[in-house]
């Protein structure tokens, strides 16, 4: 299943609509970082070679990321519910959810609600 991690203007991130980073201000962000592409689908194979893909309005990926490799390993960052999320961040992708944060007048915060730096 996965730990997630979420970019949310909310006073906890399962309340983002009360203050919520919209699909428009998600976007704007992407375009405006060329670290990101926006995709608006994450897809993967398996390694029994079956390809899965979800298509989703702001499904973005870091290409910026040390170990991104097309072949596989993405930092893909999703947009859903008025909050951005990444399953399983390691470090790296932890302080790019930070700085991204920061542009967004937002933070960072952990399915059990624990914080990370905003410094990132």
């Amino acid at each position: 299943m996965g730990y997630e991690v979420h970019i949310t203007r909310g006073e906890d991130w399962a309340e983002s609509g009360t203050a919520p980073i919209t699909l428009a201000d998600w976007v704007a962000y992407v375009k405006a970082d060329p670290e990101m592409r926006l995709d608006d689908f994450a897809e993967a194979t398996t390694p029994s070679g079956e390809t899965i893909r979800i298509d989703s309005p702001g499904i973005a990926v870091w290409v910026g990321y040390s170990a991104h490799d097309e072949g596989g390993n993405m930092a893909w960052f999703s947009w859903f519910r008025d909050h951005v999320s990444v399953k399983n961040p390691d470090e790296e992708i932890l302080g790019k959810m930070c700085r991204i944060a920061k542009a967004l007048n937002a933070k960072v915060q952990g399915d059990e609600g624990e914080l990370y730096d905003s410094e990132g």
